[in-house]
């Protein structure tokens, strides 16, 4: 048996003029209590109706029952059983009703006498709003209901539950007649309605302890619930970033961190926009990235955002405080700047809050939260120090992003560096142990055998030579290249001739390799190109490693040309072309690395350290310019292009400026 009409209800719905208050469960507890002592200490046998929620609460009241059971023979327990609570007759009368029924939500004390009557009845509340919440502690149980010495009322309230008494246990009509009759007035020929003929003004007044203890019981009420709200603020404000600092720090990637932070931040704060970008103090525009937008809500990602000209912005970075603006139409910063004056007419920005992402000082982005309604709105001071707190998290979990980032740099320099040690080990082994190897037995037979002929004897000679020619070259390779990397080169710059320093170039290469068939050179650079600015000595260094690198590539029959053109005002571009064995188009960029081989350091064909093109790279980026290379795979040829700085104002450089305006 379950009864689903709620006692409270039926109660205002018979005494309309009842207004509900609401009460928490340390109150409730100490008016019971009270009502119960008045009970002890008189010397009337009242009628008693009490109705707990659960076992276990009338559990913890049972020995007072027991007591008041010895003054009075109309005691009435209420309880849902959880363990042996049960419906009998004993001591007084227990009445177990269902878990389900509406009185489990209730909580019941009804006290009626012949000189005095006081009832409460109250139904406990689903919980309290989420803004003060406390779930941890009990006494922020908050119940809403009637507490009052109205005879009239306390007499009603004992019929509807004398009625549900009756429900679950017919067997106790007559007693329940007999409390009718004797204590609330009521007899079976009068109409239900009828009861408690003794008049208000004939009971007396209750003691004067009780309206004291309401007004103080009253007063600790809204104490506590300011106390639970401060509580619940404080709770839900470490919660809130606790939730979104372990939300964006599941991802050490600088732009996942940012974009989560956005949404999380947005749907926490309700706003109409959340902006998240990364700036530094100097910059003068941003391009949003990373946002969250409302249904109905224009968005920012892809526009290009004003920092320079953005006074609020410049206070920011000033004074490294947030800046709350609750109306943009009233703001005179805004009012006195046409940018920011723009913005909030294009986008409809009506409040709009911009808190630093810092660390240590250190800007590392912004934070803006926008309101885009009809009417300003305000954020409390507690929101407003909540999203500092999550831009503070937001700035550790950046500062993470990049460490991570540099570390993932770093071990991926370690790894580079551990391949130069192993191309090295080969390379040694390869172009240092062979030619040694060559030098030590031309020099062993020439010393062991005194009767060899003369043409064998500058054969042995001529071929040490070679070889020891070779390993200075490999040895002078690795001294120029740490000083380039190391930045201890001086440089000379100076106006140069492209084409006088390819015809040098070409010279000295034809000079090394006369003694080997070499594919056709051609030198198809214009003579009309403007000056460059580069030191002489290491632009043929270039060059000259560029042809070394073609000839070593292509067969006799084929061809290698240098050509050179105006890149613009300010760089001029020389190409080294040839229709050699080409490059896989993903090794394009691994060529320019140290000791690179295009065919592995173990089995070449070529000859060579792997360290030319690496020594072009530096030289080309020591006077500002940039190197690549282009294939269409292999047995396609290649071309190597590489960049000069021009000499402001020379002959070629001022007409294609002439050019250009035209």
């Amino acid at each position: 048996m379950s009864i689903q009409t709620s006692v409270l209800a039926e109660l205002l719905q018979d005494q309309p003029q009842l207004r509900p208050q609401m009460y928490f469960k340390s109150s409730l507890t100490a008016l019971s209590h009270a009502m119960e002592d008045q009970v002890l200490a008189g010397l009337d046998e009242p009628l008693i109706i009490a109705s707990f929620q659960r076992e276990r609460f009338y559990r913890q009241e049972a020995h007072r029952y027991r007591r008041i059971a010895e003054q009075t023979k109309q005691v009435y327990v209420l309880a849902a059983p959880e363990t042996s609570f049960t419906s009998g007759s004993g001591e007084y009368e227990t009445v177990a009703f269902s878990p389900e029924d509406e009185l489990s939500h209730e909580w019941h004390l009804i006290v009626i006498g012949q000189l005095y009557a006081s009832c409460l009845v109250c139904r406990e509340r689903e919980g309290l709003p989420t803004e003060i919440q406390v779930p941890f502690i009990d006494p922020s149980r908050r119940f809403e209901g009637i507490w009052t010495f109205d005879r009239q009322v306390s007499c009603s309230a004992a019929e509807l539950l004398l009625k549900r008494i009756l429900a679950y246990r017919p067997e106790l009509e007559a007693k329940i007649q007999q409390a009718r009759s004797l204590v609330l007035g009521i007899n079976p020929e009068n109409r239900a309605g009828e009861t408690c003929p003794m008049p208000n003004s004939q009971c007396p007044n209750p003691d004067p302890f009780a309206q004291r203890l309401v007004t103080y019981l009253q007063a600790g009420q809204y104490k506590l619930l300011k106390a639970y709200r401060s509580i619940a603020a404080a709770e839900r404000k470490e919660r809130l970033v606790n939730s979104i600092t372990a939300s964006i720090r599941k991802s050490l990637n600088a732009h996942e961190v940012l974009k989560q932070a956005a949404q999380e931040l947005g749907q926490a704060m309700q706003v109409c926009r959340c902006l998240i970008y990364r700036c530094k103090q100097t910059d003068e525009t941003r391009t949003v990235q990373h946002e969250f937008l409302r249904p109905g809500i224009s968005s920012l990602a892809g526009e290009i955002w004003p920092l320079k000209d953005n006074p609020l912005f410049q206070e920011v970075v000033q004074h490294q405080e947030r800046i709350y603006v609750a109306d943009t139409q009233q703001d005179v910063r805004i009012a006195n700047s046409p940018t920011l004056k723009k913005l909030v007419r294009r986008f409809g920005i009506v409040s709009w809050l911009l808190v630093p992402v810092l660390n240590r000082g250190r800007l590392l982005g912004m934070l803006e939260l926008h309101h885009c309604g009809l009417k300003p709105h305000r954020w409390e001071d507690d929101a407003l120090e909540l999203v500092e707190a999550i831009a503070s998290q937001i700035g550790v979990a950046l500062i993470q992003a990049e460490a991570y980032a540099n570390l993932e740099d770093l071990n991926g320099q370690l790894e580079a560096l551990e391949r130069t040690r192993s191309n090295l080990i080969a390379i040694t082994g390869h172009e240092l142990r062979t030619p040694l190897s060559t030098i030590q037995v031309c020099l062993e037979s020439l010393a062991s055998e005194p009767d060899m002929s003369a043409d064998l004897r500058q054969v042995m000679l001529n071929s040490a030579l070679a070889d020891a020619e070779r390993m200075r070259k490999l040895v002078q390779d690795f001294l120029t290249l740490s000083k380039l990397e190391s930045g201890r080169v001086e440089w000379h710059p100076e106006a140069l001739q492209v084409e006088e320093c390819v015809e040098l170039a070409i010279s000295s290469t034809r000079v090394r390799h006369s003694k080997q068939e070499l594919p056709q050179i051609e030198n198809e650079v214009p003579p009309e190109l403007p000056l460059v600015r580069a030191d002489g000595e290491w632009l043929v260094e270039v060059l000259t490693k560029l042809l070394d690198n073609a000839c070593k590539f292509t067969s006799p029959q084929g061809k290698i040309t240098v050509r050179a053109r105006q890149n613009g005002n300010q760089m001029l571009e020389i190409t080294v072309a040839d229709t050699g064995r080409g490059i896989e188009p993903n090794r394009l960029e691994a060529v320019f690395e140290r000791f690179y081989q295009e065919e592995g350091a173990l089995r070449r064909t070529t000859g060579g350290t792997g360290l030319g093109l690496a020594i072009c790279r530096q030289i080309v980026k020591g006077w500002g310019g940039k190197i690549w290379a282009e294939s269409d795979g292999k047995d396609t040829g290649s071309q190597f292009n590489f960049t000069i700085p021009i000499v402001e104002g020379s002959r070629g450089a001022e007409e294609q400026k002439v050019r250009v305006s035209r």
